[in-house]
């Protein structure tokens, strides 16, 4: 039974210290209880053994312990917590809680995937500290055997990199064993794809006409995609309160994505950056009739919605649909990253400025909009040493 004990503070005011002990070994807990001014001798009796049963049945429960007991529960918790000893239980109790700050809900899916697929069942159950170079490059070189393509190897490399990477520095490993993993090259027997990364002006005409047959709502989108260069997520994430109709302009201002843990979500543009980019006649056009056509089926603030609905598209239903575009139509690899990949190599081929096609597609970095114009064809090439020697010639004059 709890024991209760009326007492004073120094400046008078009342209080009841509250005793339990919890038998040999283990310290008396006790807390203290201040009734309420001006209750009555026996409504504070009554509070009193309410609040001294309670307090006891805390205790009994182990909810309640000492201030030497929570210091030292706490240093167990530390020490187990620092306690990783498998790769697996570092990569989730550390390296993923981590990159969900850090990345978008989409990448962290993706992260997630490769480490449950390909990573945790070879060596995740491994000893965070014994695992070794010679360990990790089998890994890498089974998955080749596999057939894995080159970019899922070398993705399993990537994540592997930043998880010791982060081990290392936390000192919860004193050597890091990628240090000594080769980055994975292709396989001899890897053939490299021989279609272009890009359609030629010709080809996208073709592509132009092929949807006059088609939807108004996909002529519509893949006009956009075309006229833009804007990403799929992007596209899908258009609402109308983003299109100028009188300048012609778009502000993407969000990205649609879709991941099995959150279903379909509006996140940021990819670089984290608002922008705004500029549309044609014919989309504009396009755009006007899609926007009636809309208003007779369902009121909604997206552009582009699920059949008969109010709700946004899937942003993966654009692939699906250029998919079956291409079998009807024979039109080679076509895909949406391909007509982003087109728009910045016509653009460029055709004389626009690196800067201004950069800040079109919404790159961070100038340099991955030149690593996408890969599409030159003989014609620019012709030009290109042309303009080289007429300003040559032009320097000589002067």
């Amino acid at each position: 039974m709890p024991s209760t004990r009326k007492r004073k503070t120094k400046d008078g005011r009342v209080f009841y210290e509250i005793s339990v002990s919890r038998g040999r070994g283990k310290s008396r807990l006790t807390r203290r209880w201040y009734p309420p001014e001006g209750w009555s001798r026996k409504a504070i009796e009554r509070e009193l053994a309410a609040v001294a049963a309670e307090f006891e049945r805390q205790s009994d429960a182990g909810e309640i312990v000492s201030r030497a007991e929570q210091r030292e529960r706490a240093a167990q918790e530390t020490a187990e917590a620092a306690k990783i000893l498998t790769l697996r239980q570092y990569g989730e109790r550390v390296f993923m809680p981590s990159k969900t700050i850090t990345m978008s809900e989409n990448s962290r899916a993706n992260y997630q995937s490769y480490l449950d697929k390909k990573i945790y069942p070879a060596i995740g159950d491994m000893k965070l500290p014994e695992i070794t170079p010679a360990q990790i490059t089998a890994l890498l070189l089974d998955l080749q055997t596999e057939g894995k393509a080159h970019g899922t190897v070398v993705k399993v490399y990537t994540i592997l990199h930043g998880l010791f990477k982060m081990a290392y520095l936390g000192d919860m490993i004193d050597r890091n064993p990628m240090d000594k993993v080769e980055r994975p090259k292709p396989r001899k027997d890897e053939v490299k794809a021989t279609e272009p990364s890009a359609y030629t002006a010709a080809e996208v005409q073709q592509i132009m006409s092929c949807l006059e047959q088609e939807p108004l709502k996909w002529r519509t989108l893949i006009h956009l995609l075309i006229d833009t260069g804007i990403r799929r997520g992007e596209c899908c994430a258009l609402q109308w309160k983003n299109i100028d109709f009188q300048r012609g302009a778009i502000t993407i201002a969000g990205n649609l994505c879709y991941t099995k843990q959150k279903g379909i979500y509006l996140d940021t543009p990819k670089n984290g950056h608002t922008r705004t980019v500029y549309i044609g006649a014919d989309t504009i056009a396009l755009l006007r009739q899609l926007r009636k056509e809309q208003a007779a089926k369902a009121i909604s603030t997206w552009v582009f919605t699920q059949e008969a609905s109010a709700e946004p598209m899937h942003p993966q239903s654009p692939t699906r649909y250029l998919k079956k575009l291409s079998r009807r139509y024979g039109i080679p690899d076509l895909h949406p990253h391909k007509l982003r990949h087109t728009f910045a190599s016509v653009a460029i081929t055709s004389g626009a400025d690196i800067a201004s096609v950069s800040e079109a597609l919404g790159h961070s970095d100038k340099a991955v909009t030149l690593r996408m114009y890969t599409h030159a064809d003989q014609e620019s090439i012709s030009r290109a040493a042309e303009v080289f020697r007429r300003a040559i010639k032009e320097a000589g004059q002067g």
